[in-house]
């Protein structure tokens, strides 16, 4: 900070004369410097533009659960020197200062020069400290700093303007910083061995070394074999008879066994085929693998003690009934491989998935049982940081390094420094910081929804949460009062991110994440416990793990209890629009809650809502819905969609992966009788649950496109229809049929042979038949797993408009914006499954169908999917709520 110097004193040799450090150019500095390093303002205290100390010492920032445990606050002291004489006594007993002095620097009758508007705002919101002693007190976010630094530090005779260049200097440093990491890493996907093999669809011999645990998929590889999915990166890969060194990330797609168990660091030879990815621009491709990698070393010592732990906890685990023993290990690490189907789902519908995340609230858990264990056996300080920090690193390796977890490690590291030295820690400051460094170290950070949860649920935890957290404490007891405000910020917060996402906004993870969040870190606590001693003793770790399988079915149950509310998610427009429409929302209701007369309408309100949902809920939850002619069934990563026929009858289009899945659906439907089933091409994710259409059904034929005879796939799908005695049509443009009040009609498949077989996957997809299907009230197009080609081939042949799209493909990336407005749909269904691997729907299809107008439709987060006929003669489409799994 700047003493303000008389003109008696302005040389630095005046003032050393009277025995006084000179507050030139370096006092300034110093102080600016060190508001970048702690990410501080200062408050204006005192009298006409002074800073001074005085009252008590500063306030301390109070903690709050899910982040990383509060440091108490510190302040930075420059001890001025007083003059002595009356102004200076005065100054000492921190009464003011007379005649605008700082600590009597000013000499009696100089006025100081009164600071602009601009620095005034800037010297807020700090508590005082003793006498003598300059306050820099917490607070802002690191992204300011700078401009703080300028402002309050480098400024020399009242040239504020300075403050304003350092900020853009300090913005567009970032900026650039930002696009040359952003830039190389295009480069490196975008060129060499790796992107042309990906552009011809090369097949390949790779050495690849996995940076993730592999994943399973729900869907299994065509006709048999389980299907796995991980990240890797390519260091060398034999193409044309040459060898090429490259060091590029790829996602690995593989089929058969031999990759469940791998570890993260392992290296392996892999054939497979190179092909484009949904990810554009982070990733140089997929690369399609079948059969068993061949390992070439093993994962190093690090992997290889997490990986024993995460085992471990999972044999622990095996003592606890099904759902909970899988539940445990997401809980702790994110360990989500064995995890229950409906569990999970449920887990989405109540807004309780981001505990299945491992992100600040673990770190924060783990971090404050090594602080407490240092107090108990009287560590000090420093060492207690270094415990903390300690356990921090240790738990984000067990746990994988996640966007999630890096950036709440980046943070809880700056709290243990802060903890150790006895600095001050600023969460919002901590976070940008974090926030940077991750961006620039991970560019693909910047397009991860994950990332922007994570982010977006800090930031409203350090914001909103203490000031609603003070505003209910006068209503309510002080644990009570920061149990709701901490959920309801970081929903309020990762809101506009939700409905960008889905197109929903959660009236339910209010309530679930206040009721299940007191057994969040017991559970946590007691597993982490159990991983560590697995290892040494299995028995004990069993008996570990038990209490924790009681915390663990609390949160099932509410989790459960959350998912079946009806109206536990309302759909909500998406993109732009929804983000505007959900701002101008949340002010309205502030200004209402702000005035007498509006608490009451809202509660007014709020009794009419709860009138309705007694009343109204039960009849909507009602399945199947009245006058429906179209259901997409929720069948995970698949398609299967029925279309109204009749009383007790449906024709079907496609399958689904699983038979079980769409049994349950058109048992739900009451659908007896299947006039017609249509494959629209051979993808397991499509007719793989062909023997659940067929149980207990009499389906008269089965239609599929004109697909290579020479494919062993389809040969055995022909043999499979011509066992339950069901004839077998062939489709072309053109055809049509009438079943009940639709109206079927063949827009497009390949003509002739696919060229490739089966190998082609693009070539396959491109072959699907495409519907459209027409009632008295509007009409619908069903489009397979058409990608680009096919989508500008049916555009140019005359694409008849329909008010509803079952959107291409899952919704992948590859979509023609010049097909999807042609449509003129005002509802897009997409059949997708939840957590899949492959990234669908891509953000920039449902970009691209929002701006199209349409609203967006998901399987995975509001179930099975009905389009029925209103009283008005139009089409709706009305989610059956909660996903079926």
């Amino acid at each position: 900070m700047r003493a303000v110097r008389s003109r008696r004193s302005r040389s630095t040799g005046g003032l050393e004369r009277r025995g006084e450090w000179a507050q030139g150019w370096r006092g300034p500095l110093v102080g600016g410097l060190a508001t970048v390093l702690r990410g501080v303002r200062t408050r204006r205290l005192g009298g006409s533009g002074g800073l001074v100390g005085g009252g008590e010492g500063g306030q301390e920032r109070q903690g709050l659960p899910g982040a990383v445990p509060a440091v108490p606050t510190t302040v930075l002291r420059s001890e001025l020197p007083r003059r002595v004489g009356s102004s200076g006594e005065a100054a000492g007993r921190g009464d003011g200062v007379p005649s605008g002095g700082v600590n009597g620097n000013v000499p009696v009758g100089h006025r100081a020069r009164r600071p602009p508007r601009a620095a005034e705002r800037l010297y807020h919101s700090a508590g005082r400290e003793r006498r003598g002693v300059a306050v820099v007190a917490t607070g802002g976010w690191a992204a300011w700093s700078g401009r703080l630094a300028a402002v309050g530090g480098l400024v020399r005779r009242g040239e504020w303007a300075w403050g304003w260049w350092g900020l853009l200097v300090a913005v567009l440093g970032c900026v650039a910083a930002t696009a040359v990491g952003v830039g190389a890493r295009v480069h490196a996907v975008s060129s060499g061995p790796v992107a042309d093999g990906v552009r011809v669809g090369a097949t390949v011999t790779a050495e690849i070394v996995l940076t993730d645990d592999p994943r399973a998929l729900r869907t299994q590889a065509r006709f048999g074999g389980p299907r796995v999915i991980v990240d890797a990166a390519v260091e060398a890969i034999e193409m044309g008879g040459r060898r090429h060194a490259v060091s590029v990330p790829v996602v690995v797609l593989g089929s058969g066994d031999g990759w469940q168990g791998l570890l993260p660091s392992q290296r392996l030879r892999v054939r497979g085929r190179l092909a484009s990815a949904d990810r554009p621009g982070l990733v140089a491709g997929m690369l399609l693998v079948r059969g068993r990698p061949l390992i070439l070393g093993g994962p190093n010592h690090v992997q290889r003690i997490a990986g024993v732990l995460r085992a471990g906890l999972r044999t622990a685990s095996d003592v606890l009934p099904a759902d909970q023993s899988g539940l445990l290990p997401g809980l702790v690490v994110g360990d989500v491989s064995r995890m229950d189907g409906k569990v999970e789902a449920d887990f989405e519908d109540a807004g309780l998935a981001h505990l299945l995340a491992v992100s600040g609230a673990n770190l924060a858990i783990i971090a404050g049982a090594a602080v407490a264990l240092g107090r108990v056996v009287y560590m000090p300080l420093p060492v207690r940081a270094v415990l903390a920090a300690a356990a921090m690193l240790a738990f984000a390796v067990v746990a994988r390094p996640s966007p999630s977890v890096l950036r709440a490690l980046l943070m809880g590291l700056v709290a243990a420094i802060a903890l150790g030295t006895g600095r001050s820690r600023d969460g919002l400051a901590a976070l940008s910081a974090a926030i940077l460094l991750l961006i620039l170290f991970e560019p693909s950070l910047a397009r991860s929804y994950g990332f922007a949860l994570s982010v977006c649920a800090t930031a409203g935890i350090l914001v909103l949460a203490p000031r609603w957290r003070d505003r209910l404490a006068g209503r309510l007891p002080r644990w009570l009062s920061e149990a709701i405000a901490v959920p309801a910020a970081a929903q309020a917060a990762v809101a506009p991110v939700l409905v960008l996402m889905s197109g929903e906004v959660s009236l339910a993870a209010v309530p679930a994440n206040l009721l299940a969040g007191p057994a969040v870190a017991p559970a946590t606590l007691l597993g982490f416990v159990a991983s560590l001693v697995a290892p040494l003793h299995a028995e004990a770790a069993s008996w570990v793990v038990r209490p924790a399988g009681v915390a663990v079915g609390w949160i099932i149950m509410v989790a459960d209890w959350a998912a079946r509310l009806p109206y536990g998610a309302v759909p909500w427009p998406g993109g732009v629009v929804g983000i505007g429409l959900l701002g101008a929302v949340a002010v309205l209701l502030v200004a209402l809650l702000r005035s007498p007369l509006g608490r009451w309408a809202a509660c007014a309100v709020a009794a009419g809502a709860l009138v309705a949902f007694l009343t109204i809920g039960p009849s909507v939850a009602a399945w199947p819905p009245a006058r429906w002619l179209l259901v997409a069934c929720d069948v995970g990563q698949g398609d299967a969609l029925v279309i109204a026929a009749g009383p007790g009858k449906g024709v079907v289009v496609d399958t689904g992966p699983d038979g079980t899945q769409v049994d349950r659906c058109l048992r739900d439907l009451g659908v007896r009788e299947i006039p017609l089933l249509v494959l629209t091409h051979p993808h397991a994710d499509h007719v793989g649950g062909l023997a659940g259409a067929f149980r207990g059904r009499r389906v008269g034929a089965v239609a599929m496109g004109v697909q290579t005879r020479a494919a062993p796939a389809v040969d055995r799908l022909s043999a499979d229809i011509a066992r339950h005695g069901v004839p077998e049509w062939r489709v072309s443009p053109g055809q049509w049929w009438s079943f009940g009040p639709s109206l079927l009609t063949v827009l497009g498949t390949a003509a002739g042979e696919i060229s490739g077989g089966l190998g082609d996957e693009a070539a396959v997809n491109n072959a699907s038949v495409v519907l459209h299907v027409r009632w008295a009230a509007g009409s619908a197009l069903l489009s397979g797993d058409i990608e680009t080609e096919a989508q500008a081939a049916l555009l140019s042949g005359g694409l008849p408009r329909a008010d509803v799209l079952k959107v291409p493909h899952h919704g992948s990336a590859r979509q023609d914006s010049a097909f999807l407005s042609s449509v003129g749909a005002r509802a897009a269904l997409i059949s997708v499954g939840a957590d899949n691997g492959y990234g669908h729907p891509a953000a920039p299809t449902v970009s691209r169908l929002t701006w199209a107008g349409m609203r967006v439709y998901r399987t995975d987060r509001s179930g099975d999917l009905a389009v029925i006929a209103t009283a008005s003669g139009s089409l709706s489409v009305l989610p059956r709520g909660p996903p079926a799994r």
